[in-house]
């Protein structure tokens, strides 16, 4: 049986090597590991169980591949709003080398220095879905974790800080649609990795 079409189909990258360390990857242009292709080859077979009328990625390589991998890189635009959040002074970093020198740090409160805030995410995440509210059919986005958290949280509404509320594996599909009403926006699926094998 087919899922309910969401309005939006989010698909985070395949693995690669700070993504596994856990470092923040946000506009450095990270592949993907070959452990992270085979996994974006796994999506090839869950996301037929959609149609869709637009796909979009963000232009950093371990979206944009991922998206290919999955069978979508002939028809995807790109979308400079789906990149990650820029981490400014902090990237590279992973949270224990930022908590050693400012203990309570957390992304979602104290945001990064040189770097956007949530709020500057939040904006980003607010216009990808005015773009696919105005689109007639499914859209299928190719991104990153904390862009689709902050993503997520406008989707319902709640304030890009929000984000920190829901998790998000790699190769991981969720999907925001409408209730049966058709009138509310909700959460139908969320970090969907079932199809992984291993």
């Amino acid at each position: 049986m087919k899922p309910r079409s969401p309005v939006l189909v989010l698909v985070r990258h395949g693995d690669t090597a700070w993504s596994r360390s856990g470092q923040h990857t946000g506009r450095t242009d990270i592949p993907l590991l070959e452990e992270g292709r085979r996994m974006a080859t796994e999506l090839r077979e869950p996301l037929r169980a959609w149609d869709f009328a637009a796909v979009w990625t963000s232009p950093l390589s371990r979206a944009s591949e991922t998206c290919a991998l999955a069978g979508y890189g002939d028809v995807a635009q790109l979308r400079s709003d789906l990149m990650e959040w820029d981490y400014g002074t902090f990237e590279g970093k992973t949270k224990e080398e930022i908590r050693a020198t400012s203990p309570n740090w957390t992304l979602w409160t104290e945001g990064v220095p040189c770097g956007e805030s949530a709020r500057d995410v939040g904006a980003r995440a607010d216009r990808i879905i005015a773009e696919a509210r105005a689109v007639e059919g499914n859209v299928l986005l190719f991104a990153h974790g904390h862009l689709l958290r902050v993503l997520a949280a406008r989707w319902l509404g709640l304030p890009p800080t929000e984000g920190r509320l829901f998790t998000l594996n790699t190769a991981s599909i969720s999907g925001l649609g409408l209730d049966s009403d058709g009138d509310q926006q909700v959460l139908q699926l969320w970090n969907d990795t079932t199809h992984l094998r291993g």
